[in-house]
């Protein structure tokens, strides 16, 4: 079982940055592909960012691409999300969530482990 806490976010104003971080609790998130995902208030969570096992390949949606960066350290058993450019409309609960496949998936319900959220507002 793997156990997620995310750190890092808070109040910016739009055009700033944040770097959230998920810090995993055990040595199995090294074999866990991990995932954002963001949920803002009255609409479905959905995917932001994706990362292989590894670290080497990374799926982005549309809207984050070129701004978002998703990495990891195996290490410090940490993901993170280096976010850009921020606007208003990224204002939302921030999701890291863990999955036991090979593969990146882009649905929160092939997401086994969740953390609690952490809160990002974007002022404009």
């Amino acid at each position: 079982q793997v156990q997620l806490v995310e750190s890092g976010g808070g109040l910016v104003q739009a055009g700033g940055s944040l770097k959230l971080s998920c810090a995993a609790s055990t040595r199995a998130f090294t074999s866990s592909t991990m995932g954002w995902f963001r949920q803002a208030p009255g609409k479905e969570r959905e995917f932001v960012a994706a990362i292989s096992r590894g670290g080497i390949t990374t799926v982005y949606t549309d809207s984050a691409k070129g701004r978002f960066t998703i990495s990891r350290d195996n290490a410090k058993n940490t993901v993170y999300l280096q976010m850009n450019s921020l606007k208003s409309e990224d204002t939302a609960v921030y999701y890291c969530a863990a999955r036991s496949g090979l593969r990146l998936r882009r649905l929160a319900n092939e997401y086994e482990y969740w953390g609690q959220g952490t809160q990002v507002t974007v002022s404009s």
